[in-house]
């Protein structure tokens, strides 16, 4: 199996571009998958420079339906028309991040939902035995702080998202599990939990974002949750890899108790499991 960061928030590995987005290129024996599509198109620009060919892609899978992971849909399929778009019901919803009076679009461009390749998922779908997908997480064990202010709006209402367009990738080769989310947010506990539910053990690899990251100060209450957070993950067997929107303040804190447990994934790196 062969996992890329086509792009995520820091710079990473040679000449790559970075922005505040998420798009990993993931190859397996049967596959080759996107899963999300960064911000802009810059993905793209990434993945040729990574030897990455992205007309070959058969299946792209959105995590949710926020503009960071979906932003470079439309580029995608311009070079890969064949390839079918899976993402939950649901995730073209009016998404909101809402502070006050202030109020900022973050759903998708609505134009994705005109392409003939978009799969619309219900709940879970078996693809086969390398792909699985889940959604359903409803726990709210330390659920991220940050969900507050984003909002779902419908008939000019705003309602707290739920998350119910989050869906969550599993891949099996060679005896072994590995968990991949967008940003978990709804808490990478509850997914965890759910995924125990389903598979009866924790998977061998978790590659997410944390859904932490402040553009100011972490309070006491923050670093609490952050450290609560960690001491859960540190009785698993799993390694964590991790970026986008976990945070460099939140990494660190989880760094310094998970320990070699827990890798920082930069934009172009690959990961070896």
């Amino acid at each position: 199996m062969r996992i890329v960061n086509l792009i995520e928030n820091t710079k990473g590995t040679g000449e790559c571009l970075f922005e505040h987005g998420l798009s990993f290129y993931v190859e397996t024996a049967n596959h080759k998958l996107l899963v999300d599509a960064g911000a802009t198109n810059a993905f793209m620009e990434n993945a040729h420079n990574l030897g990455v060919n992205l007309s070959q892609v058969d299946t792209l899978i959105l995590s949710h339906g926020h503009y960071d992971h979906a932003g470079g849909i439309l580029g995608f399929v311009k070079e890969n028309p064949g390839a079918r778009i899976l993402m939950q019901q649901g995730a073209d919803g009016e998404y909101y991040h809402k502070s006050g009076e202030i109020e900022r679009y973050i759903g998708i461009n609505p134009q994705i939902m005109e392409l003939s390749q978009i799969e619309l998922i219900e709940g879970n779908r078996k693809i086969d035995d390398e792909i699985f997908l889940f959604s359903g997480v409803t726990g709210r064990k330390l659920w991220p702080l940050g969900n507050k202010e984003l909002k779902v709006k419908r008939e000019g209402v705003f309602y707290q998202d739920e998350f119910t367009h989050e869906q969550y990738l599993v891949l099996m080769e060679n005896g072994k599990r590995i968990l991949l989310s967008g940003c978990a947010h709804n808490g990478i506990l509850n997914i965890l939990e759910k995924y125990r539910e389903i598979y009866k053990a924790d998977p061998d690899a978790v590659i997410s974002g944390f859904h932490m990251r402040k553009k100011s100060g972490y309070t006491g209450e923050d670093m609490e949750i952050i450290q609560k957070i960690g001491a859960e993950l540190k009785k698993t067997d799993t390694v964590y890899y991790t970026g986008h929107c976990t945070g460099e303040v939140p990494y660190q804190a989880l760094k310094e108790i998970l320990g070699s447990q827990i890798v920082y994934v930069h934009s172009g790196d690959t990961i070896k499991l």
